[in-house]
């Protein structure tokens, strides 16, 4: 177990190896779950401010179910989830050309469109994150899908890029600049030890 600040992390944050395959998995982990993506009660506010302006991305079947359902719902199990549609892909999820799962939040932000990604949940996928209810923690736990990740897996390994590298991005954006360098420097001291 990895401690900082009032963060806890999984020692497989820093010793696996993982880069996403879209060109294998689809973008699976965008309809392969037991609920739609987690959202913070902050982003509740960021999904109903960018709605209107994703829309226009999103499939007839999403735009029909956040009509019917919500533009997010609460789940007892996860709290705050996004909608899916029939219990699969996420409302805000659509197809490429190449038949990869974009999100439509994430499509809009890249185009200018909007100022927030998509949910961090997602951004950190396959770190799932929960708080602790008692202590106030932040847990983080390494959790790839074992047949859905095993390209990544195996991409990770072959460039020799860790969980916490390949995922600097969306633990900035989440923790900062400051735990995210000594995240660094544990992992670096973790690799002169192995090599030891």
């Amino acid at each position: 177990m990895i401690v900082i600040d009032n963060i806890l992390l999984s020692d497989d944050i820093v010793e696996e190896q993982f880069v996403c395959d879209l060109t294998k998995c689809k973008g699976g982990c965008c309809k392969d779950g037991d609920a739609g993506a987690p959202l913070t009660e902050a982003e509740l506010d960021e999904v109903l401010r960018a709605y209107e302006k994703v829309k226009h991305l999103m499939t007839e079947e999403g735009i029909a179910t956040v009509e019917a359902e919500g533009k997010y719902r609460y789940d007892k199990e996860f709290g705050w989830v996004t909608p899916t549609v029939n219990n699969t892909i996420c409302a805000y999820g659509f197809r490429d050309k190449k038949g990869v799962i974009q999100c439509a939040f994430e499509v809009a932000y890249t185009a200018g469109l909007i100022k927030w990604k998509k949910p961090i949940s997602c951004h950190l996928y396959p770190i799932k994150m929960k708080k602790s209810r008692y202590s106030g923690h932040h847990l983080l736990n390494y959790e790839p899908r074992e047949d859905m990740c095993s390209p990544a897996c195996a991409l990770g390994a072959q460039l020799k890029v860790p969980v916490y590298s390949f995922l600097k991005e969306p633990l900035v954006r989440a923790f900062g600049k400051e735990f995210y360098s000594a995240l660094e420097a544990v992992a670096n001291d973790y690799t002169t030890a192995q090599k030891k």
